[in-house]
């Protein structure tokens, strides 16, 4: 301003990462560019404060990485070298090679290569999805993360609402089993505290202790893979102990007999001897279950990375089912509140799904270099394979191949975006409109931009939408708020000002969030909500999962690696995103005595090797990690190690039998000291 003065305004705004809790934001803008952003209270579960990782988005927003203008390879493919175009080239450009490679190949061809979890209603699912089902395109089956959960809960509850997070504050046993609420679910942590100070306990189980001893009173450091021995030695004692509530499963359940026969293979000491959790622990922790008023189990995405992830997931959900723990608040289980929203993806998308072929995201590698007939176009957003997905080494081959032609549409020169044909530069959520849902909480928020987009920066719905004419597509569907409308249309759940029509957005521009309209305001399993399978009863042994879904299969043994592999998130990153602001991101831990064993020092370099790989990064000793097990952290870059790999070179693109999902935690490794030449 000519005055000398400056404008700074306060924004409502929603976090858009992969998180269950959905956080809304308030951004502060001061001419025109975002200085700082905090949690707000619009969202009730957000109370005000925010995880660091959001904190620092501005740092992305105007970080030297961000994509500023479309641009067109100009270097070898992975060399990163790039020449600017304008919108409307890149546009022609793409929509011309992608009719050649239809009119030549047909448009299985052509693959669209994305990961929603950051992703509102408008971003994806919309214009993109009616782009890509109109010409015809494969289809990507999104199996990186919840395939495992996601099938074994449909099969036994047909994805009945979760137990939402305030409810956590009413159990008196909470059972945190695979999942890491500190570093991706934060707003669950005072729950936690509230439930303990109610007189209410919190056992975690997991190969590594996450959490101080303000949220939980114990750890049980399972082996990964060997849940599922964990859980039917619990059922196991809950029989040996009279604890099974039979009245329940008679009248609600089915197959429930077969899982008691199952766990009668599985006392707590074998059981013990299988996940590395002593036998009283796990007997003990059966008799709390079983004595606990509402007891809850938060079933988290840790126990489905492995052969046995479905097996696990299916013995985890059926406790609540066997000790019969429904039927009031803060009882059940939590997973995934996503599938009572009941998005109708045809309706969203505007266009029926075509029956083309699935590719299986987890093996992306193999089909790039594999597939019959061949992908020759591939078409990346809001996702980064070359970093994210397994047999990465597998899969930067394949991103070389001169012959298939490679679209990264993103915000950031991501590992992937180097391998890119054309770039095209993506607006973060500040710059753009989208409907916020969640997977952890129930409740639509509306995020408008705050900020003009840097650059030359676009949204994708616009994108997509500019790209449909060009492919002779004439019906690019709603745009403005109708798009908003339709969006909101889409939602079948029970959310507030169903029937309203399109006073629905209004009302939301006016409240800013939409709660769902459960009678007590949140779910209550078998009270308010029930299984949504056929009959409305829990399928314990339900065909979908197979002849044996309990079937226990050793995990993997190499005396060459004996280490097993895992890759949480951390305090800097869910996924890939924002990992870019965390130089010091690239480290390995062990536990001290496995560090010990091998004459390997705290900071010294070490080389995290198998058959598929290595990643060279400094050592970092954790002894809240259990033995026997390796921590190379969520969402590195390639940047972030000394040999410019990361943990997924080490993971094996093998999936899982039923849903397909990807089998991280089956890697095993060994750690050593470094070459002198990977350290310099």
């Amino acid at each position: 301003m000519t005055d000398g003065t400056t404008s700074v305004a306060t924004h409502h705004s929603v976090c858009p990462l992969d998180c269950p809790d959905r956080c809304s934001l308030e951004v502060r803008v001061q001419d025109g560019r975002v200085v700082a952003l905090d949690g707000s209270r619009v969202n009730p579960v957000t109370a005000g404060f925010i995880c660091e990782k959001v904190r620092r988005y501005p740092e992305r927003v105007y970080a030297k990485d961000r994509l500023l203008h479309p641009a067109r390879r100009v270097g070898a493919k992975g060399e990163g070298r790039f020449e600017p175009i304008s919108w409307d080239e890149a546009l022609d450009l793409v929509a011309k090679r992608l009719q050649q490679i239809r009119d030549v190949h047909g448009g299985e061809a052509i693959l669209p290569f994305a990961y929603g979890g950051s992703n509102g209603l408008i971003a994806q699912g919309t214009a993109d999805e009616r782009f890509f089902r109109a010409i015809g395109a494969s289809r990507l089956d999104r199996t990186v993360c919840a395939a495992q959960t996601g099938a074994v809960n449909q099969a036994l509850y047909g994805k009945m609402a979760s137990v939402d997070l305030p409810d956590f504050a009413r159990a008196r046993l909470i059972v945190i089993w695979g999942a890491n609420p500190k570093h991706g679910n934060v707003h669950l942590m005072p729950y936690l505290k509230k439930a303990r100070e109610a007189g209410g306990r919190v056992v975690a189980i997991d190969p590594r202790c996450t959490m101080s001893a303000a949220y939980i009173d114990e750890h049980l450091p399972v082996y990964p893979g060997t849940d599922i021995a964990l859980a039917l030695g619990l059922i196991h004692h809950l029989e040996r102990m009279g604890a099974v509530d039979r009245s329940f499963l008679e009248a609600h359940a089915t197959g429930w007999e077969r899982v008691l026969a199952r766990a009668r293979e599985w006392p707590p000491d074998h059981a013990a001897a299988v996940c590395g959790v002593e036998a009283r622990k796990i007997t003990a922790l059966a008799e709390a279950y079983a004595a606990s008023d509402p007891a809850l189990i938060r079933c988290g995405w840790g126990l489905e990375r492995n052969r046995n992830g479905e097996a696990a997931v299916a013995a985890v959900l059926a406790l609540p089912a066997i000790a019969g723990k429904f039927g009031r608040p803060g009882g059940g289980y939590a997973l995934s509140a996503s599938e009572a929203y009941g998005v109708n993806a045809d309706r969203l998308a505007g266009i029926a799904e075509p029956r083309t072929r699935h590719i299986n995201m987890s093996q992306l590698g193999r089909v790039l270099l594999e597939a019959d007939p061949p992908v020759r176009a591939l078409f990346v957003y809001d996702c980064n394979p070359a970093v994210t997905l397994p047999d990465q080494n597998r899969v930067r081959q394949g991103l070389r191949r001169e012959d298939l032609f490679t679209i990264v549409f993103d915000q950031v020169m991501t590992d992937t975006a180097r391998f890119a044909d054309v770039l095209l530069p993506a607006t973060t959520f500040l710059e753009q409109t989208d409907l916020a849902v969640s997977y952890g909480t129930y409740g639509v928020m509306l995020s408008e931009p705050v900020i003009p987009p840097v650059g030359e920066s676009r949204p994708n719905d616009e994108v997509f939408r500019a790209l449909l004419p060009r492919l002779g597509i004439r019906d690019a569907g709603p745009d403005g708020d109708e798009r908003l409308r339709a969006a909101l249309a889409a939602i079948e759940g029970p959310l507030a000002g169903s029937g309203e029509g399109d006073r629905r957005l209004e009302r939301l521009r006016k409240e800013r969030v939409l709660r769902f309209n459960f009678p007590g305001e949140s779910p209550v399993q078998f009270a308010t909500v029930f299984p949504k399978t056929e009959d409305g009863k829990v399928h314990l042994w339900p065909a979908e999962l197979g002849d044996d879904p309990y079937r226990f299969l050793e995990p993997p043994l190499d005396p060459d690696h004996p280490l097993a592999l895992i890759s949480p998130a951390t305090d800097r990153t869910i996924c890939s995103t924002l990992a870019e602001t965390s130089p010091d991101l690239g480290y390995v831990e062990l536990h001290p005595e496995d560090a010990a064993a091998r004459g390997l020092r705290e900071g010294e370099d070490v080389r995290v090797h198998n058959r598929l790989g290595e990643v060279v990064v400094p050592l970092r000793l954790n002894p809240d990690l259990r033995p026997g097990v390796v921590n190379l952290p969520k969402g590195m870059w390639n940047r972030h190690t000394r040999n410019g790999s990361v943990g997924t070179a080490l993971v094996s693109d093998e999936v899982s039998p039923v849903s397909g999902g990807a089998r991280f935690n089956d890697a095993r490794v060994d750690v050593g000291p470094a070459e002198p030449s990977a350290r310099d």
